[in-house]
């Protein structure tokens, strides 16, 4: 339990003229704060609108089933980008609108109101089982039955999509093995996992012709984006994040695009619940019937590794010179340049030599942490810091000045805070695994239609899309470079 000493902090009575002054600073503040987000998001929205067209010119240009199903692929990551920024957009808007019709209101929320830290989330090592029948696994009896799939995965308006994989009996596991890496996610997140699947076998029309090729161009975009203004004007409400699938209140304008269709096989969705520093088996919702062309037979289950990196847990939160006064040494005050990140205050010699701590107080939920009144003998307030996990021990800190005090507390209250809110995640700095390089360099060429059709494959390639086995015009080669460019 953290106990406050209410008297250390200045407060602002309710409806005074010094609160209506800040709220009045708030909203000028917020105001100019959403318009640089309004262009933001806009400006996000045009780029996925450029790359959507450039995939509709690609999947037209297509002549080989695999470089189809990329581009498909592409098209509705795309997709699924625009709805989700379409709904951010109006449902700040919304927010924008609502906070100019309250702002001569009293009866507003309390000025000091906290907000968690953000952090780092990965999602890695998916594995989704597949339950073959034994006549089709064991015996290899009946057709053939081949899918292409991917994962899609979504927090906020944060949309990544995983490699293509091409799944048939002979596959026990759907595996992908890249992790997936969130940034600036809030405690409450939602990541919702998607899988999709494709059946190869079907055949496709490419229903463009190369020559036609030249008829999309900018034009088109600014037909798209006079829809998608339309569409987000028509919709009065927003509800739920924008998800392919979803409800969503903004609908895309339709492609009349000939190719490969991907369809939602699977889904689920987790939480700051879910995170642990090792494996774990989640449900799975499964979206149709043994009946469909794209099914799969799978467990109903997906298991992953689902970890988090609160900022309070990697970065400094503040840091200083003290003196600390412990109870295992009562006689003898000791200057410290301390620095309170994660779940320690860590307290050194000297701020140039911080390799080796002199002693480290932990900080934790069985910590309390309370400014004192001010002592005579020492001319300023003190903090006191009591442990009591196992054996109670007490610390008591001294700043140089009351506003250092001030400043020392606050960053304790704030870090609590974070804590409370991130759980599990701030029992211990939970591991995520960057891609490295070269991985990044190999799985960019190889996930690249620029790449896969103009430039000959890596003989390492597994699992990946073929190359044309035809020149490429130069029409085509300056199309995929644009896209290229687009995308990357």
């Amino acid at each position: 339990m953290f106990c406050r000493n209410q008297t250390s902090r200045a407060t602002v009575a309710r409806g005074s003229a010094m609160e209506m002054e800040v709220k009045r600073g708030r909203f000028r503040l917020s105001v100019l704060e959403d318009s640089a987000q309004d262009c933001e998001v806009q400006r996000r929205i045009e780029r996925e609108v450029r790359i959507r067209e450039g995939a509709c010119k690609l999947l037209a240009a297509c002549s080989q089933r695999d470089q189809a199903l990329e581009a498909s692929k592409t098209l509705l990551t795309s997709n699924s980008r625009i709805l989700a920024l379409m709904t951010q957009l109006q449902r700040m808007k919304e927010a924008q609108a609502m906070l100019r019709a309250g702002r001569r209101s009293s009866n507003g929320g309390s000025v000091d109101e906290r907000l968690p830290c953000t952090g780092k989330v990965a999602l890695s090592d998916i594995r989704i089982p597949l339950m073959w029948k034994d006549s089709e696994y064991f015996k290899n009896k009946g057709e053939l039955h081949r899918c292409a799939v991917f994962c899609l995965l979504q927090v906020g308006t944060e949309i990544y999509d995983t490699d293509l994989v091409l799944v048939d009996r002979t596959l026990t596991d759907i595996c992908f093995d890249e992790p997936v890496i969130f940034t600036d996610v809030p405690p409450g997140f939602d990541l919702r996992v998607e899988l999709y699947s494709c059946c190869v076998e079907e055949e496709f029309n490419t229903g463009f012709s190369t020559r036609r090729l030249s008829r999309l161009g900018s034009a088109s975009s600014k037909k798209f984006m006079a829809s998608l203004e339309t569409a987000a004007s028509c919709s009065s409400h927003s509800s739920g994040a924008g998800s392919p699938g979803g409800e969503s209140p903004v609908l895309l304008p339709a492609l009349s695009v000939r190719g490969p269709k991907y369809h939602l096989l699977a889904h689920t969705s987790l939480t700051l619940c879910h995170v642990q520093n090792s494996f774990r088996t989640h449900d799975l919702t499964i979206s149709d019937t043994e009946d469909s062309s794209f099914w799969l037979p799978l467990y109903g289950n997906m298991c992953c590794r689902l970890v988090a990196q609160p900022l309070c847990m990697t970065q400094v939160v503040t840091c200083g010179k003290l003196k600390i006064w412990s109870e295992s040494n009562p006689e003898d005050w000791r200057d410290v340049y301390a620095v309170l990140s994660g779940s320690d205050l860590k307290c050194y010699r000297q701020q140039d030599d911080t390799e080796t701590a002199l002693f480290t107080i932990p900080i934790n939920k069985d910590t309390r942490v309370r400014a004192t009144e001010r002592d005579p003998a020492l001319h300023t307030h003190s903090i006191t810091i009591t442990n009591q996990s196992g054996e109670e021990t007490t610390y008591t800190i001294v700043t140089h000045t009351s506003k250092d005090t001030h400043n020392w507390m606050e960053a304790f209250w704030q870090h609590f805070y974070d804590m409370s809110q991130w759980k599990q995640c701030c029992n211990e700095l939970m591991k995520i695994e960057e891609n490295s390089p070269k991985k990044m360099t190999l799985t960019l060429k190889q996930g690249s239609l620029y790449h896969e059709m103009v430039t000959p494959p890596s003989s390492q390639t597994r699992n990946h899309l073929q190359p044309l086995n035809r020149p490429v015009s130069s029409e085509i080669q300056s199309l995929l470079s644009t896209y290229y460019n687009e995308s990357y």
